[in-house]
């Protein structure tokens, strides 16, 4: 009993983290200029997955997993495994948009604002949910994920106080691969190729501030440059959020995987515990993560949280260093609906040329409007 007490109050403790915090993200950046930009939309949608979660199915988990009964019926437990599916799903298409918006916003930037406008964005969010659904809802209670065919937990021999999600290998290898390692594959890939773009354009710029007399320094460059600088920050610290979500949730996708290939009914109780739970965590890793590497967000908590007595932004700091999206002090690329392509420059505009004397020179374009020109 007292053992079942505390894992209870572990777990609410946790439902309580995720509903507040994820609550305090979609407020933050309600009420922050800054923050409303097209990067944080998905943000919203995936602090919105995520409170769902904490509202429509973790505490029947909770439930679940203490008193080890359900009782509330087959057709009620088929809807809340679906809503599970569903919310997971659309957990990992919100990153795959946040992956794909840093792609473009750092291999394609003078393009960006004119592929990443307002019907792109909202056409992509429907798009995640309607996918997210039809991959829950539909088959399950259809019964494509079951071995016979069969709705699960509808069946002659089913207890009625049991609530399983039956698993068959068709269904999990689908399943899996399609709204998990095939997803997460394409987000590695496109983050690997930012990160490649970002360390060869910071070698570029230390080069081209060595050439001059100025110290090397974030406000000693132009600042168009900064902003670029600031948004390779934004995507290393988006990359954070995807490494937890990856940390979280692969050991459940494994073990979901091997477990419906081996067309198990009754999965393992503990070890399925575990790694639904550690998934379940990352709900509420989520709202931690962009307090701790994003000082706008920290900044809109505490005006939240201490009645207007949040961080408070320098004086004398120029608007490019405080737009939205900062993280700890950056900008990305996303915030770049309050400049014109003509008011900054992309590292990718420098050029490695050989002089006439056989050596190297970098040449820097910006484009500019009017500003000087290096």
């Amino acid at each position: 009993m007292m053992s079942e007490i505390a894992l209870g109050v572990i777990l609410s403790l946790l439902i309580l983290l995720t509903v507040c915090g994820n609550v305090l993200v979609c407020l933050a950046v309600f009420v922050t200029r800054r923050l409303r930009n097209v990067t944080n939309c998905f943000i919203v949608s995936l602090a919105v997955t995520d409170l769902l979660l904490g509202v429509l199915v973790l505490p029947f988990s909770t439930l679940l997993e203490v008193t080890k009964d359900w009782p509330f019926g087959a057709h009620f437990c088929n809807v809340y495994i679906s809503m599970d599916v569903m919310l997971s799903t659309a957990s990992i298409l919100n990153l795959l948009a946040i992956s794909v918006d840093r792609y473009f916003a750092v291999t394609a930037p003078l393009r960006y604002p004119t592929l990443l406008v307002p019907w792109r964005v909202g056409a992509s969010l429907a798009a995640i949910w309607l996918v997210s659904v039809g991959v829950s809802f539909v088959p399950i209670h259809l019964g494509w994920n079951t071995v016979d065919n069969t709705v699960q937990n509808h069946g002659e021999g089913d207890p009625d106080r049991d609530c399983l999600f039956e698993l068959s290998p068709t269904y999990v290898v689908i399943d899996a691969f399609a709204t998990f390692y095939l997803p997460l594959l394409a987000m590695c890939w496109m983050y690997h190729r930012v990160f490649r773009i970002a360390r060869a354009q910071a070698k570029r710029i230390i080069s081209t501030r060595r050439g001059t007399s100025a110290p090397f320094s974030s406000s000693s460059l132009p600042g168009v440059t900064a902003l670029a600088l600031r948004e390779h920050k934004a995507t290393v610290t988006l990359a954070v959020v995807l490494g937890a979500f990856v940390i979280c949730w692969f050991p459940y996708f494994t073990f979901f995987t091997i477990m419906g290939i081996k067309a198990e009914k009754n999965l393992p109780k503990t070890p399925y515990s575990v790694v639904l739970w550690l998934g379940y965590a990352n709900s509420a890793l989520n709202p931690l993560l962009y307090a701790a590497l994003n000082r706008d967000f920290r900044s809109a908590y505490g005006r939240l949280l201490c009645g207007g007595r949040g961080l408070k932004t320098p004086t004398g700091t120029p608007p490019a260093a405080v737009d939205m999206g900062q993280m700890d002090g950056e900008t990305p690329a996303s915030s770049r609906g309050n400049f014109m392509p003509e008011d900054f420059m992309m590292l990718h505009d420098m050029e490695r040329k050989e002089g006439s004397n056989g050596t190297d020179f970098t040449t820097v374009t910006i484009l500019s409007n009017g500003h000087n020109r290096y």
